[in-house]
């Protein structure tokens, strides 16, 4: 991020923030993955730090055990009387935080100095620090103690011995990237199927649960590395009952929340057992999602891109600019999902099936397969390499992520009809061009629910197809207003521009 000096103190908590039910007061969102030794949470206060390690270990976990942190967030963080205030440059208050190339050692030094910057400017306005909320209402806050989270971190450490604190910022939308996925596996080895695992972001939304992912997909590993060969010599048992690669999405939604994008169909036929790789994906989404789908979280991060696509269709232009944007990153981070989940099952076959020489005797079961102790796993390769043996992916994904239908297609028939309506008198037949326009769109979009989203998608769709037809002179005409900023591609600019708009020129 850099530039602390012109960084905003942007308060990380704000009003309604807990989106979920059952608080643990200082700590937004915390809630645990259903199946997993996994949680995900918002960025907590310092005391809302202790609550939520507290709430973790419970009364069973020991509090000097080993609990692994991940912190997700590339914007810096200082405390200001126990509360979390984040350095954002000026133009992104309130906004998803897309920082750039921001790393673990970038975000700490920032961190040192936006300390720095913090005291100086407290101290240069009478012990008083100007703060902005996401709605970027100003105030002022007496300092009556600053701190890094460096620091809190080692504060803590005094009560939770075994607390490993991680930083891997990534962006919002897009993947992690393919070194965030190796820092992320290297910091969770050597840790224990039961292990606790806090994944964090600011408010506990998409990087978070993007993060949490990751780690559950890391925890299948080890429980496939580790016990799916004990289980193999139990007599009677169903091991089908036990596999994550037999997930059946619900074929009764759409193509899209089932997470069927042309790329991601392609990945799927070309990736070693893609399929599977999708299906214990999408299994681990789910649990991570709502509650819809099986889940105690606030987003789904294979449904949010359908859901995503269905608002694309009512926004204005530049709206739509900023959500395809959006969207297809959301589908590079699927597509890399999938893939991830598909090195972790390559690494889950390896270590059951070989091992060190020096483990084989204590380790190796009556079948000939391995169950090496979780805490004792290693990765054959980095997922870097695995990246690199397979490089045409990061082609696919970069060729494929815009290839959507973005636009609803009008019916052909429908479209010959207002074409040859124009053809033969425009001014004349513009009242038929309307009402035929707009009775093709109430077909069209007759899936959505009534209100204003429908009415507005029938009104753009009404405005882009009158520009389409338009004959050539009077297309001419409108398309250098839109140029000039004269006019806007709204029906009633271009209708009048079509009519009234000719007395003028004339």
């Amino acid at each position: 991020m850099g530039d602390m000096a012109n960084a905003a103190c942007m308060a990380d908590h704000f009003d309604k923030n807990q989106k979920l039910p059952d608080p643990i007061p200082g700590c937004p969102n915390l809630r645990r993955v259903p199946g997993y030794k996994v949680y995900c949470c918002g960025q907590p206060t310092i005391a809302g730090f202790e609550a939520a390690l507290a709430h973790v270990c419970g009364t069973i976990y020991p509090k000097d055990g080993k609990i692994i942190w991940l912190n997700l967030r590339q914007e810096p963080d200082v405390y200001v009387n126990g509360d979390p205030i984040c350095a954002r440059p000026p133009n992104k208050i309130g906004e998803y935080a897309e920082l750039g190339n921001v790393t673990r050692d970038s975000a700490k030094a920032d961190e040192l100095e936006f300390l720095r910057v913090c005291k100086t400017r407290a101290e240069d306005n009478g012990g008083k620090l100007k703060v902005v909320d996401i709605n970027k209402k100003e105030a002022e806050v007496e300092v009556k103690k600053i701190t890094s989270l460096s620091a809190v971190i080692e504060e803590l450490k005094k009560k939770f011995a075994g607390l490993v604190h991680m930083r891997v910022p990534v962006c919002n939308s897009a993947a992690p990237l393919e070194t965030d996925f190796d820092i992320i596996c290297n910091t969770l080895l050597g840790s224990n199927i039961n292990t606790p695992i806090i994944v964090s972001d600011q408010v506990g939304l998409s990087r978070a649960t993007t993060g949490c992912v990751i780690a559950c997909l890391f925890k299948e590993f080890q429980i496939s590395a580790s016990f799916e060969g004990l289980v193999e010599t139990i007599p009677g048992m169903n091991l089908g009952l036990l596999k994550m690669d037999t997930y059946k999405m619900d074929m009764s939604k759409d193509a899209l929340f089932r997470g069927e994008f042309e790329v991601v169909k392609e990945l799927v036929a070309t990736m070693k057992d893609g399929e599977a790789a999708k299906n214990v994906l999408d299994k681990v989404v789910d649990k991570n999602g709502t509650q819809k789908t099986g889940g105690t979280g606030i987003k789904q991060l294979r449904e949010n891109i359908a859901e995503s696509k269905l608002s694309y269709e009512i926004m204005d232009d530049a709206a739509q600019a900023f959500l395809k944007a959006k969207i297809m990153d959301n589908i590079h981070k699927y597509f890399y999902m999938i893939v991830f989940s598909g090195y972790m099952r390559e690494a889950g076959e390896q270590a059951r099936n070989a091992c060190a020489d020096d483990q084989k005797a204590s380790v190796t079961l009556t079948g000939g397969k391995c169950a090496i102790p979780a805490n004792q796993l290693k990765l054959p390769k980095s997922f870097v390499s695995f990246m690199e043996e397979n490089a045409a992916l990061r082609d696919l994904i970069e060729k494929g992520k815009g290839d959507l239908q973005w636009e609803r297609d009008i019916p052909p028939e429908a479209l010959a009809g207002l074409e040859a309506l124009a053809a033969e008198n425009f001014a004349g037949n513009l009242g038929k061009i309307i009402h035929d326009t707009y009775k093709t769109a109430h077909l069209m979009f007759c899936d959505m629910p009534q209100g204003d989203h429908k009415k507005r998608a029938k009104y753009r769709f009404a405005s882009k197809t009158l520009m389409r037809i338009l004959p050539a002179n009077l297309k001419t005409q409108v398309e250098g207003l839109i140029e000039k900023k004269e006019i806007t591609l709204d029906l009633y600019e271009i209708l009048g521009q079509c009519t009234w708009g000719q007395t003028k020129i004339v």
